[in-house]
């Protein structure tokens, strides 16, 4: 199986690398579809290999690594070309593999348009690039590889607001990198720090030492700049406030991998190197996460309302955006308890979200690409009243994306946000139960917010206002390529919501070796 993983990162970047050749012909519009098909092909290659690696996991032993390679890379300073996969990380290998196909699909159909952009070559060739980055962070097991693959995705996705986004796309883009590149640079320095001390980088023999031989202030230095660099991706609040523009901005396959996976590799940063690196840093600053953790709960859920409320002109991508600051914010504070249960379901929250936000923004894309606007004052006026009676298939999926998000019992969203509360009920060892208690009130009445903005988004786009007359003309309903596209996600979710072992067996023992009970 450690072949399977090789392949898995080697052919996106081949497909990359192939973009660069003079093999698409002189004709420019061949040239793009060849491009893009190239584009589908490899990405449901990666795919195929994905299942093929969980087909191949042995799920009797998800706390083990497995498909491991480790061979020296860099002697000089000890970094490894380390690679492996246990409960925690396979899903999100899985559900990047998953989002890049059904993005690379959609696109081949409805490539992203823009003034003076490049050809469909060039958007293949940054696309596989930022596959094989996301796919990488989730598969290295060396500190400095992280790094580096963590790196690797901003480029790519740069361009991909910058030249392919709509709007104030290019302050967009710099607000993107500049936040995102100052993260890594203090998170490279926890990183340094931690080597430096431990004499490796491999994040297996750190693991197993769980802290051992590091001191206190070691430790707490370290686990402060890997924190603040990873909460910038996560994105943490006050460290939000380049998700929003950047949503905004960015296509629609660009907003579905930002939110589906980039923003899951600063979560999965945190419990992969900080609960088992340097578990007594970590245990200093949890309160402080859990803190930041429930403002942002609540925070982004009134900036939703507010955008929600008529006469806002509240941008539809942008509160989706701002939903997603709410919903990571469950995930941190899941892990911010250092609890089983609690970082269990902020993983589950994480497949959770990537699941229902890619599917509400290619929905969201899809009424953009119709009404050429997602202001909302306009999709619930006399143009864009009705949804159930102009498209009822995409105002269905809106409904059921909606209703999932919230956290409706039986779908993914619900199980995530539960058992992160219930982490904070009942926190580890050392921590403060009453101020967490308070954390677990501030995102209840989170998920009391998020119901009520989520209820008036669909009350104003599927039902219309009652107040503007009904339109007449149809409007085009779920196109072949959208529901191929989509439907998957939507399965997906109605899956994880009924049958939850699905994911919390393969987490839940990789969980407990992470935090030393393993």
């Amino acid at each position: 199986m450690n072949a399977v993983l090789i392949a898995l990162l080697t052919l996106p970047l081949a497909g990359a690398a192939l973009t660069l050749a003079p093999v698409f012909g002189a004709d420019a519009a061949a040239a793009d579809r060849r491009a893009l098909r190239l584009n589908t092909v490899v990405s449901g290659g990666v795919l195929l290999l994905g299942v093929a690696l969980a087909v191949g996991f042995d799920h009797d032993e998800p706390g083990r690594m497995q498909a491991t390679t480790d061979v020296s890379w860099i002697p000089a300073i000890g970094v490894r070309f380390h690679l492996g996969v246990d409960g925690v990380s396979l899903p999100l290998i899985v559900l990047t593999a998953l989002l890049t196909f059904l993005c690379a699909l959609y696109s081949e159909k409805r490539l992203p348009s823009g003034e003076g952009v490049p050809s469909a070559r060039a958007f293949t060739g940054l696309f596989l690039l930022l596959e094989v980055g996301m796919l990488a962070t989730f598969a290295v097991l060396d500190l400095l590889l992280f790094f580096l693959a963590f790196e690797i995705v901003l480029i790519p996705m740069y361009f991909l607001i910058a030249r392919w986004g709509t709007g104030a796309k290019v302050p967009a883009a710099n607000r993107f990198i500049l936040y995102t590149l100052l993260g890594s640079a203090v998170m490279l320095l926890g990183f340094l720090l931690v080597g430096s001390k431990a004499g490796t980088f491999d994040m297996q023999a750190l693991a197993a030492a769980h802290g051992s031989g590091l001191s206190h202030t070691t430790q707490v230095t370290a686990a402060l700049a890997i924190m603040v660099g990873l909460a910038v991706k996560a994105p943490a609040w006050p460290l939000h406030s380049w998700l929003p523009d950047a949503h905004t901005a960015a296509p629609t396959v660009g907003s579905v991998l930002l939110a589906g996976v980039l923003l899951k590799m600063g979560t999965y940063g945190l419990v992969r190197v900080l609960l088992p690196v340097v578990p007594d840093g970590t245990a200093t600053l949890a309160p402080y996460l859990g803190a930041f953790a429930a403002v942002g709960i609540v925070y982004g859920s009134l900036a939703c309302l507010a955008l929600s409320r008529p006469g806002a002109k509240g941008d539809l991508k942008r509160l989706i955006a701002y939903s997603s600051v709410g919903h990571m914010g469950f995930v941190l504070l899941g892990i911010a308890s250092l609890t089983p249960v609690g970082v269990n379901g902020a993983l589950f929250a994480n497949i959770a979200h990537g699941l229902i936000t890619g599917l509400l923004f290619f929905v969201v894309g899809a009424l953009k690409d119709r009404y050429g606007t997602a202001d909302l004052d306009t999709l619930a006026g006399s143009t864009g009243a009705a949804l159930y009676g102009r498209a009822p298939r995409i105002g269905a999926l809106l409904a059921f994306a909606a209703v999932a998000s919230l956290g409706l019992p039986g779908l993914a969203g619900f199980w995530g946000e539960l058992l992160a509360m219930f982490g904070a009920f009942d926190p580890a060892k050392g921590l403060s139960r009453p101020a967490f208690l308070t954390y677990m009130v501030l995102a209840g009445l989170g998920t009391l917010l998020t119901a009520a903005y989520l209820l008036i988004v669909v009350k104003r786009v599927c039902m219309g206002d009652p107040k503007q007359p009904a339109p007449v003309p149809q409007l085009a309903d779920l196109r072949p390529y959208e529901a191929v596209s989509w439907t998957p996600l939507a399965a997906l979710t109605l899956l994880a919501g009924l049958w939850p072992a699905l994911l919390l067996g393969l987490s839940d023992p990789a969980v407990k070796h992470l935090l030393g009970g393993g």
